[in-house]
């Protein structure tokens, strides 16, 4: 047992029980979760990849279906597992060719069977530490503790982990019983998805740790990947809706004459006069947005026509 971070509860082992007892009771159904093949775990973690998982739960099914095993899919035409790729929305294309590579590694250099360590499974093509660990976690039980995104909100919020990687590992390690990698990297990161999101949701999702929970009981849950909204008054944002908003009211407008109109402080020479301006001007015209007329000295802008 990793040695428990000091925020983490000395109960922990009612901390691990609660999580456990709380996802077991009620979690969101995915096929994957249903199955301990590390083809159909490895082939869900690939196209879960930077895509919502309502989308992929059909292309998944699709997908075992038209090619079962993993020996059915190394002996698939690549460029037919490209187009189901493309077909199915699933984008980023090269996920599609590097398992299929992955498969034919497997058939080829592992007589058909997965490697079941972390270490093993990152052999394989496209395979990264991340899918590796979940594959390893999922199918064999021999995962270390994810830390994911989820993850990471959750431990922030928690227990107050400090934000730097060695600290999440750390915490996430201690945390996850020994032996229970299956059940633990399920349970924390269903926790991040429903509970513990960017939006909280700890009484509507009945959050098993909100009796511990430093954020629930202070109110504040900042967490590392849940930025500050920067304040509109005053911002760039604002500033560029006043410059298309008098372009509309005045058709076409020198530098000097639009200036005012955008910030009260405008000033030809000064921090906000023309130069900043221009560069303002700039972005929309790259946004396809505004059109700037240089002729000689004077610069003119109008929306885009």
């Amino acid at each position: 047992m990793t040695e428990l971070p000091e925020r983490v509860p000395e109960r922990y082992e009612a901390v691990q029980d609660a999580l456990i007892e709380w996802y077991e009771t009620d979690h969101r159904a995915f096929p994957w979760r249903e199955t301990d093949d590390p083809y159909a775990i490895l082939v869900s973690e690939v196209m879960s990849q930077q895509t919502q998982l309502d989308r992929v739960v059909d292309a998944w099914a699709d997908f075992l279906d038209r090619w079962p095993t993993v020996a059915d899919l190394a002996a698939a035409d690549r460029g037919t597992v490209v187009a189901f790729w493309s077909d199915h929305s699933l984008g980023y294309n090269n996920r599609a060719k590097y398992l299929h590579e992955a498969a034919t590694q497997i058939v080829e250099d592992h007589d058909g069977e997965f490697p079941e360590s972390p270490a093993g499974l990152t052999d394989l093509m496209g395979v990264g530490p991340y899918t590796a660990n979940a594959v390893a976690s999922f199918a064999f039980n021999t995962g270390d503790a994810v830390v994911d995104t989820n993850v990471k909100r959750v431990l922030y919020r928690a227990f107050s982990i400090p934000d730097e990687d060695a600290a999440f590992e750390d915490a996430a390690s201690a945390l996850m019983p020994d032996g229970e990698s299956r059940v633990w990297n399920n349970a924390i990161m269903e926790l991040g998805g429903v509970a513990c999101e960017k939006t909280p949701a700890c009484d509507q999702a009945h959050c098993p740790w909100r009796e511990w929970c430093d954020a629930y009981e202070t109110g504040d849950f900042a967490a590392p990947d849940v930025p500050t909204q920067p304040s509109f008054e005053g911002s760039r944002r604002q500033m560029r809706g006043r410059a298309i908003g008098a372009l509309k009211e005045h058709d076409r407008l020198a530098l000097d004459e639009l200036g005012p109109k955008v910030r009260v402080d405008y000033a030809p020479e000064g921090e906000y006069g023309r130069q900043w301006l221009v560069e303002l001007l700039g972005d929309l015209a790259d946004d396809g947005l505004v059109e700037l007329d240089h002729r000689g000295e004077q610069t003119t802008a109008r929306l885009h026509r």
